[in-house]
């Protein structure tokens, strides 16, 4: 069978149209997967001077009390802090930087161990908590294997306190958290956790004598939204070790032992109960006979 010219650019044009609509599609798929990844920030500790403005960006945006003070830790007065490391031991040598806050973790533990839905990780990627919810049992602040929520001493409510991302901010259109903006050195990106990886994978095949090859929170507990780059081993600089499955057996831990807890406090309410009433009636025996005596 012969094909005529005009049939074989025919299928040479449906060929390429298929192609191209092929190709398009992937495309598209693959901008559609890049949109539903979530919300990331990537800390370059290498890039970090101490300057402590995303710091006070954080207060600013959050309206903390003490707007210009520089934050030691974290607390219901500041979501994040830089902390200062000095490895050299002899005060001496400069310190190494660097920013902590809320992990945001994308199977957080503190979600797990909330029990009244005050803690939410959001698809876009911020854990946020919700004052209206919560009651004040501190289940979060035990479950978090960063050690990040904290509990406000001085309200009568007893709130819990974290950094959410500006998750507020950003669905009102700000393009990133108010930290992020205002860091002048380029230590903080903000952007999708996927192309955030993909960003700290790149400068560590770039410049292997720069930095270490690991990107903290990448697998910790299953991995997080905020991400660190670093000359130096973690460890070195106070991060904590903790296994990549995800942690939310730190919740169910507590959640176990709160029936535990509850039964050994019941228990205890009785038994006192039963000393004090037991006594009492000592004590009016021992009354009845004196009258009686007298």
């Amino acid at each position: 069978m012969t094909v005529s010219r005009r049939d074989f650019l025919r299928g040479g044009a449906l060929l390429s149209a298929v192609m191209l609509a092929r190709q398009a599609h992937v495309a598209q798929a693959s901008s559609t997967d890049d949109e539903d990844q979530p919300w990331g920030i990537l800390v370059d500790l290498t890039r970090c001077t101490g300057c402590n403005s995303c710091a006070l960006a954080c207060k600013a945006a959050n309206q903390l009390p003490h707007p210009t003070t520089l934050p030691q830790s974290l607390s219901a007065e500041a979501y994040t802090y830089v902390a200062a490391i000095n490895l050299g031991g002899n005060g001496e040598s400069l310190p190494q930087y660097a920013k902590r806050q809320c992990m945001h973790c994308l199977e957080p533990a503190c979600v797990s161990a909330c029990t009244v839905g005050a803690l939410q990780k959001t698809p876009e990627g911020p854990v946020v908590y919700n004052a209206s919810k919560c009651i004040g049992c501190r289940y979060c602040q035990y479950a978090c294997p960063f050690g990040v929520p904290t509990y406000d001493w001085n309200n009568a409510l007893g709130l819990i306190h974290k950094c959410q991302m500006c998750a507020t901010r950003l669905a009102d259109g700000q393009q990133q958290p108010a930290c992020v903006g205002a860091c002048t050195s380029g230590a903080l990106r903000f952007g999708t956790r996927k192309a955030l990886l993909a960003q700290a994978h790149a400068q560590i095949s770039s410049n292997p004598d720069k930095y270490i090859d690991h990107i903290y929170g990448e697998h910790e507990v299953g991995g997080t939204s905020v991400l660190y780059l670093s000359g130096l081993p973690f460890a070195a600089l106070g991060f904590p070790e903790l296994p990549e499955q995800p942690v939310p057996h730190y919740a169910e831990a507590v959640m176990r032992q709160t029936p535990v807890i509850a039964l050994a406090m019941a228990s205890l309410a009785t038994t006192l109960y039963w000393i004090t009433k037991r006594r009492q009636q000592q004590l009016a025996i021992a009354v009845t006979e004196a009258g009686n005596d007298h």
